[in-house]
């Protein structure tokens, strides 16, 4: 999670409930090293591994225990980047691109909301959520997958965008997608049944 996320009551939350997070460490942050960690000499971007306890930020509340502080150079930014966990057995190195790849799942929620318009939940029960959650999923991956097979350049926002359109026009799929501004085919005229009445 971003340090935008730093509440330190919920973090303390997460540590008694047994969920692992990774965040960046406000530079302000009041804290105790309580041991350093072996660094592998393989791996030159990581400059420190400490054991960390934050101290009490309210009086009467205990303080944090049992997290770590890695400090990472980022050769791409070429800058010192700190992180906290409460993990305690993955390599520093694997916390460093734990936080690094948090953007591609940001980006896929982003273009789940976007394109398909997921903004809110129909309904807020764990299994309607995970319900909605799957079909945008299910969606998502029918939608790149026609992309693939098309011979059209299309990008994924024009392609939800036109396949909306199209909706309730009768066409042959596969052509449309190879073709899109061809013409529909001429509606197919319907033979009018006489009811006999007796």
């Amino acid at each position: 999670m971003t340090k935008g996320y730093t509440k330190y009551s919920w973090w303390k939350q997460l540590c008694d409930d047994g969920v692992y997070f990774v965040t960046r460490l406000w530079d302000s942050t009041v804290y105790t090293v309580v041991g350093e960690r072996e660094i592998p000499p393989t791996c030159t971007a990581v400059r420190s591994d400490q054991n960390i306890e934050i101290s009490g930020w309210r009086q009467g509340v205990a303080g944090l225990q049992g997290l770590r502080r890695i400090e990472y150079w980022d050769e791409e930014g070429q800058r010192p980047l700190v992180f906290v966990t409460n993990h305690r057995r993955l390599a520093a190195s694997t916390i460093a691109a734990i936080y690094r790849e948090r953007w591609q799942i940001e980006t896929f929620f982003k273009s789940l909301k976007q394109l398909l318009k997921l903004k809110t939940f129909v309904g807020t029960s764990e299994n309607a959520v995970h319900t909605q959650i799957w079909t945008a999923l299910i969606v998502m991956l029918l939608i790149r997958w026609l992309r693939l097979k098309s011979t059209f350049g299309w990008s994924v926002s024009n392609l939800v965008a036109l396949l909306r359109q199209q909706l309730f026009v009768y066409r042959d799929l596969w052509r449309w997608l190879d073709n899109p501004f061809e013409g529909p085919p001429a509606a197919l005229a319907l033979e009018q049944l006489a009811l006999a009445f007796n």
